[in-house]
């Protein structure tokens, strides 16, 4: 009885936030469920299990939301995103529409710019593109996709991206794990979706189609989309049109040089300055009995994003009309989807303590081709249901992280092979038809699912699926590089 209420609390939790319903809510009522069906005592899964669970991840993680919402909002506001994506789309051409709208979205997303506020700034330019080179406004999403939902954010080494960061507590790693066959993943993510938009660019040409659409689409109201979204990123999308926007850009290089900042701040923190500390009084109790491995991954993106986050300002501060009021809103930005996020690890820490778990454990751990593809098929598995990368992925972490790092250390495994796995793993099914992210880049951009949706699941799901089984067949081959 056991197994079956931790898979009815799944479905619930699955079906109703695709409803529309609220994920505070859904979390602990389906942790609940899956505690009752196993006789297990209600309330004390609910304040000391889920709650427990729930807020030790926001402690980890939630300087990370707070940073990127701000500096994201910062970037929209400054005219910093728009004069990056208007420099590629002039460069570029209409003649290159959709490499210029992949690359546009692709620099401002490394440089950590928020996934919805590069959406948001993207979709207006892309369709004067799309409307100019006369290209079906049906591929525009999966274009932006492929930009901003993938390599950008699970397989170059460095990215700022919240899901490159969960992993770093778990398995003691940095941003940049395994760089070589995250360079080599990112090379087929794009390549694969530069191929199949452009196959798909020349069949629409073939059959004389255009930038106008034959069917319309039916826009969803804004609560219900901010619902979906906000377990798909660390940003509101209620906060955009909040704050003030600049009346002027900035030339590209200015805007351009936060985002460099984010890089090589991150670097160097992860490879010269943090190795060299002495950080032995974090095994202190004061300090909660850590160790440099389990927080110098997060203190190195932090550092990046204060450190972009005032050259910013410094850069274009008589850009910034109203500077209170941006960054009040990039600090409101990051309080839903932090909790939404947390609430799924509630959820998924209630279903780690009960006892039904075990045969969930033993089952994904018996998969065939040792921990690399267990832990890929476990993360895609938690990430799909959930609709949620990071969700998913803190869930997967939190039940069998400590597991899969005693299984690598066994077999030799280097903990950042793990790391880059997990990461691109939560990075592939989680952009099925219910992800909030899919969800609201359709909906800004006025197009369907039946429209839309199967260019961004071949750029977004098959894409990652081929680079995640190169990266496994290499890693398993040749160790992590």
């Amino acid at each position: 009885m056991g197994l079956a209420g931790i898979l009815i609390a799944l479905g619930l939790l699955t079906w109703l936030s695709y409803r529309g319903w609220s994920i505070l809510l859904l979390a602990p009522a389906a942790a609940l469920v899956a505690a009752a069906a196993s006789g297990e005592p209600l309330l004390a899964h609910w304040t000391q299990t889920f709650m427990g669970g729930a807020a030790q991840f926001l402690a980890q993680f939630f300087p990370l939301f707070l940073l990127g919402a701000l500096f994201g909002k910062l970037m929209e506001d400054s005219g910093s995103v728009e004069a990056i994506a208007r420099f590629m789309t002039e460069k570029l051409g209409t003649g290159r529409a959709i490499l210029a709208v992949v690359l546009a979205g692709a620099i401002v997303t490394y440089g950590g710019v928020s996934l919805f506020v590069a959406i948001f700034v993207l979709v207006p330019m892309a369709q004067g593109l799309f409307r100019a080179a006369n290209i079906p406004i049906r591929l525009m999403p999966a274009a932006i996709a492929l930009g901003t939902m993938t390599f950008t954010m699970s397989a170059l080494p460095g990215t700022p991206a919240l899901q490159n960061a969960i992993p770093m507590p778990f398995f003691g790693t940095t941003p940049f794990a395994a760089p070589g066959l995250g360079i080599i993943a990112a090379a087929i993510m794009l390549g694969f979706g530069l191929w199949w938009l452009g196959q798909a660019e020349r069949a629409a040409r073939a059959n004389g189609s255009g930038y106008a659409r034959d069917t319309s689409g039916t826009p969803i109201d804004d609560q219900r989309l901010r619902d979906h979204a906000t377990v798909a990123s660390e940003f509101d999308p209620a906060e955009i049109r909040h704050g003030r926007q600049s009346e002027t850009s900035p030339n590209v290089f200015a805007a351009s040089l936060p985002l460099i900042v984010v890089i090589l701040v991150n670097l160097t923190m992860s490879v010269a300055v943090l190795p060299w500390l002495d950080t032995s009084f974090l095994a202190d109790e004061r300090w909660g009995a850590t160790s440099l491995a389990a927080v110098g991954g997060v203190w190195a993106v932090v550092v990046a994003l204060l450190a972009a986050i005032l050259t910013l300002v410094g850069l274009n501060y008589c850009r910034l009309p109203s500077l209170r009021a941006s960054m009040d809103a990039g600090a409101n930005a990051s309080v839903l989807p932090a909790l939404s996020v947390t609430s799924l690890v509630g959820f998924g820490a209630v279903v780690a303590a009960l006892p039904a778990f075990a045969v969930v454990r033993d089952w994904v751990l018996s998969i065939e081709g040792g921990p690399l593809v267990s832990l890929a098929v476990a993360t895609n598995i938690l990430a799909a249901l959930t609709g949620s990368a990071s969700g998913g992925l803190t869930i997967a972490l939190d039940a069998l992280g400590a597991t899969y790092l005693s299984v690598a250390s066994e077999l030799g495994i280097d903990p950042a092979l793990l790391h880059r796995v997990a990461v691109m793993s939560a990075g592939t099914l989680d952009s099925l038809p219910h992800n909030g992210a899919v969800v609201t880049l359709l909906a800004v951009c006025g197009v369907t699912h039946r429209e839309g949706y199967l260019d961004i699941f071949m750029v977004a799901i098959v894409g990652a699926l081929i680079a995640l089984a190169a990266v496994v067949t290499l890693g398993s081959t040749f160790g992590s590089f």
